[in-house]
């Protein structure tokens, strides 16, 4: 069974300073805008903005923390996206072994054509 494809959620993984901050998050646990922001080229007001298109498609977690916010990664939503993306390695690594047998067919039989009019 494959899982199905959230567009959203590939959208928002698909930003790299998004993947870093998610970097971030998994290894180190939780960590505030203010705080992300001091790690990344990017201002706190950008960091605060990548934080809620993560949040927006259940990727991190915040719980309030004094007057900010602690983001953390949702480790159930994060399966999802890695169960999503092996879905679709497994059907572009099918496809490439097709292709590669039409290729492989292909030419099979050109070479026995070469052969026939020699």
């Amino acid at each position: 069974m494959t899982a199905a494809i959230d567009d959203e959620l590939w959208s928002a993984i698909g930003d790299p300073t998004r993947r870093r901050m998610l970097d971030l998050l998994l290894a180190s646990g939780s960590w505030t805008a203010t705080s992300l922001s001091e790690r990344l080229p990017v201002t706190r007001q950008a960091v605060a903005k990548h934080l809620g298109v993560l949040d927006r498609v259940g990727l991190v977690e915040a719980v309030p923390a004094g007057r900010e916010k602690r983001y953390r990664v949702d480790e159930a939503q994060l399966g999802r996206a890695v169960a999503q993306l092996t879905a679709v390695g497994d059907t572009w690594d099918a496809r490439l072994r097709r292709i590669k047998q039409i290729a492989e067919a292909i030419q099979h039989t050109t070479a026995q054509e070469e052969k026939r009019n020699g």
